[in-house]
């Protein structure tokens, strides 16, 4: 997943504008690797990056608790 770090409007689609925090791509829209590297980067008409990738938080798995009373 990647989010807009400022505001941008997107050439690929009809100039659709992103504001700083938006996700990217849109709902909908399927975009290539290539083009998620030419907006994370300087690779583009701006110049600088406009997106950068979130990563995904794993949260460990839930574990019973364990009981402190022994059996017997």
């Amino acid at each position: 997943m990647y989010k807009a770090v400022r505001y941008f409007t997107d050439l690929q689609d009809n100039n659709y504008p992103y504001k700083a925090g938006d996700t990217f791509p849109r709902k909908g829209l399927d975009v290539t690797a290539e083009r998620l590297e030419e907006l994370s980067t300087s690779k583009n008409r701006r110049g600088i990056p406009v997106i950068e990738e979130v990563k995904e938080e794993t949260k460990p798995k839930a574990t019973k608790p364990r009981s402190s009373r022994k059996k017997g």
